[in-house]
């Protein structure tokens, strides 16, 4: 009977190993870089800075600044609506900072596919 192709038990080939190696060290320096990003702060203003909003990486609301100047009790929805444009705008500055990290990660790992 003839012999299948293959690898010897227990070994890999030495540029398998090799990626393996990478893949390991990329997601430990993901690990690290979303753990320093969840903690990285990102505002953002509307209106003038009328209202200013504050996320956090993990995409948490830290804090909210309304000028008492943009409070009309006439007016509730420009009010709302800056809120609402400020808190959108930082989440896209978090979000666009992990993409950027990820992209710097992944863009340092060469697989063959």
């Amino acid at each position: 009977m003839g012999k299948r192709g293959g690898f010897p038990a227990g070994s890999m080939p030495g540029n398998m190993s090799n990626m393996l190696k990478q893949a390991q060290r990329m997601q430990k320096q993901m690990e690290e870089k979303q753990k320093e990003l969840e903690e990285q702060e990102f505002s953002a203003s509307a209106g003038g800075g009328a209202v200013e909003i504050t996320v956090k990486g993990s995409k948490t609301l830290t804090a909210v600044k309304i000028d008492p100047d943009a409070v009309d009790p006439e007016d509730v929805e420009t009010l709302q609506d800056l809120v609402m444009a400020a808190a959108n705008e930082a989440l896209g500055k978090a979000q666009e900072a992990n993409d950027q990290l990820m992209g710097s990660i992944s863009s340092g790992l060469s697989l063959p596919f």
